[in-house]
């Protein structure tokens, strides 16, 4: 199961919005954008970009505007995802995420005074790498998000599952 959410990050003048769409099991990244606008079409690329490295049996996201566009569900649909939606005013329907934003937050957001776009990319591009190759989490025996992400990724091919190498 994979699920997505968006923040914002305040920037020295204005604010970016950040997306992260997530596997649950393994808490990995899989992919993440950074948007000056709230506009569902950056972040339906996004999820064509996730989508190429593999399919979830279900997505998981709120119900906001972008999640709810029909540009982005039917992108779930073509893939053959089945969608799941928070209900409203839920955040703990989705706590991996929420969680995430957490960490990303008092880990990196708030130790920097990004100046501009480019730095917050660059930043926060550094961190996830950290986040899912280096950071071991205690809920996942101590262990990176991505050695479990990669062991689960096995664990399909050998049940006959296509995935995409990351």
């Amino acid at each position: 199961m994979w699920a997505t959410d968006i923040t914002y990050i305040r920037l020295g003048a204005g604010f970016v919005y950040l997306l992260v769409i997530m596997d649950w099991h393994s808490r990995f990244v899989i992919e993440w954008e950074l948007s000056t606008s709230l506009e569902a079409a950056v972040f339906v690329e996004t999820l064509k970009l996730a989508l190429e490295k593999g399919k979830p049996e279900i997505f998981n996201s709120d119900q906001g505007s972008q999640f709810t566009a029909l540009e982005w569900l039917k992108v779930l649909q073509v893939s053959d995802v089945r969608i799941s939606m928070d209900g409203r005013g839920r955040c703990f329907d989705n706590i991996f995420v929420e969680r995430l934003w957490r960490t990303v937050k008092y880990e990196e957001v708030y130790l920097k005074e990004y100046v501009n776009v480019w730095e917050t990319e660059v930043s926060l591009r550094n961190y996830f790498d950290f986040y899912n190759y280096r950071r071991p989490h205690q809920s996942l025996e101590y262990k990176t998000p991505f050695e479990i992400y990669q062991t689960d990724l096995k664990t399909r091919e050998n049940k006959g599952v296509k995935t995409a190498n990351l």
